[in-house]
């Protein structure tokens, strides 16, 4: 079983207003013609204390965005750069959201609550600063499924209906508009503290150093490591082990996320932001998740890789406070860590107790072999196999001596493996298009929850912050 969220007063702390004067610009959100309340997180409102507001005063605060009390008085939005598709660029930021507010949580976590959809920003460029209501379906789905499978990812609190006609090349258009709220332990990102390194803004990079630090506690780097005192290789270790857990979390998901950019590698670990994502409809790691990535750039089996790419460049971002070798050895550290997670998520997914790291690598290996012949994805295989039944083969043989971590449930015997293919996302979507039908949705949600709940309590390595 797995754990609700737990419960907590309303305890706002803005902390962000701390280095607000080099992150952020205040600013308004839209003047929407309509407050449609489609979505309310009734799992999370009450770990930061807003279970008791009223869908009216849920509307006033989430779609109009009248500020909570004693939290910041105006939104803002983060200033960052980034490299999108390995290409650096200066002119991105908040184009489309900003940080609406901070509480703590029951134990005391910093969480933020971000938007999507609530209108321009001096960052918007080109762009009308809103959002689609199928992207705000689509991230519901994203988040839910993701939370499911144990991986540590922003949550959608609130989605309202703003009421407007929007044109996208993507969609049949005009299309339905909203506004949406995410969840989320923060929104510092890689491309936050590249902005800061390229602007040559040292005392401000350091200031968001020991601002993170603070926010995000983690583990110690190792006692021979380097330069472990300083501040960023301090940092430098707590962002690669929660990187390289991330990029395993995707792998036994079977999640792709498709848009891997360094301004959407949150610091925290935290998986957000989603686009063109994809579930793998079979084992491959060539799937592609975004039409526009050509080259397989952000391929499934290519996330770990893109990922660290992007550690590297946090590291690059860390230069003007520590040495390159501290640095380096930092981050060296991420494929050993990603082997590590990679095997105890394997085996947590799976419902088997772990065995040591050679005998759990064969087991990863097998595993695979048998998706790839038999054309299955990881929700089809995970379910057939949990608690080590069913195997033969080359499967039985790699499960020989690993014990189940529970008893039977029925779940698994008489649910049919709980999957979220673009077919049936398209579906769901096409029963709110054409008929204001919301039900399938919700019914999805919760199908997707008894999956978290029969799953357990997912394993969580040292420093790493969850829910």
């Amino acid at each position: 079983m797995r754990a609700e969220p737990q419960h907590s007063p309303y305890r706002p702390d803005p902390e962000i207003t701390q280095i607000a004067g080099f992150i952020g610009d205040t600013v308004q959100a839209a003047a929407f013609p309509a407050h449609e309340l489609r979505f309310r997180n009734r799992r999370w409102d009450a770990a930061v204390g807003l279970d008791d507001l009223t869908d009216a005063e849920w509307t006033a605060h989430f779609g109009r965005f009248e500020a909570l009390p004693d939290n910041l008085p105006a939104p803002l939005a983060l200033r960052y750069h980034g490299h999108q598709f390995q290409v650096y660029n200066p002119e991105i930021g908040d184009g489309r959201g900003f940080l609406f507010a901070q509480m703590r949580d029951g134990a005391g976590r910093l969480l933020d609550l971000g938007t999507k959809g609530s209108g321009t920003t001096p960052y918007s460029r080109a762009g009308d600063g809103r959002l689609t209501l199928k992207g705000a379906v689509r991230e519901i789905l994203a988040t839910e499924m993701l939370e499911a499978l144990g991986v540590n990812t922003s949550k959608t609190f609130s989605v309202v209906e703003t009421g407007e006609e929007l044109w996208r090349n993507d969609e049949p258009s005009p299309t339905r508009s909203a506004v949406q709220v995410r969840l989320s332990h923060g929104h510092i990102r890689v491309g936050t503290f590249q902005r800061l390194m390229a602007l040559e803004e040292h005392s401000a990079l350091a200031k968001l150093v020991d601002y993170c630090l603070a926010t995000y506690p983690g583990p110690e780097a190792p006692a021979d490591a380097p330069g472990r005192e300083e501040p960023a290789i301090r940092l430098m270790h707590q962002v690669t082990e929660r990187l390289a857990d991330l990029a395993a979390s995707y792998m036994v998901a079977g999640f792709v996320h498709g848009v891997l950019n360094t301004d959407n590698m949150n610091i925290s670990g935290e998986s957000f932001d989603y686009g063109p994502w994809r579930w793998l409809p079979q084992w491959d790691p060539g799937f592609t998740a975004a039409y526009f990535d050509h080259g397989g750039l952000y391929a499934f089996g290519r996330q770990p890789e893109a990922i660290r790419w992007n550690l590297a460049q946090f590291a690059i971002a860390l230069r003007p406070l520590a040495e390159s070798a501290p640095l380096i050895a930092a981050l060296d550290r991420f494929a050993p860590l990603y082997g590590a997670a990679m095997m105890r998520r394997f085996c947590w997914r799976l419902g088997v107790e772990q065995q040591g790291p050679e005998k759990d690598a064969a087991l990863v290996e097998a595993a695979e072999t048998v998706m790839t012949q038999a054309k299955i994805g990881p929700d089809a295989f995970f379910h057939r196999h949990r608690g080590g039944r069913g195997a033969d083969g080359v499967l039985a043989e790699a499960l020989e001596g690993y014990r189940a971590t529970e008893q039977a449930d029925d779940y698994w015997r008489d649910a049919p493996p709980e999957s979220l293919l673009i077919d049936e996302v398209e579906t769901l979507w096409s029963a709110i298009a054409e008929r204001d039908d919301w039900q399938p949705l919700h019914d999805k949600v919760a199908a997707i929850r008894a999956l978290g709940n029969a799953l357990g309590e997912p394993p969580t390595p040292a420093g790493h912050t969850r829910d």
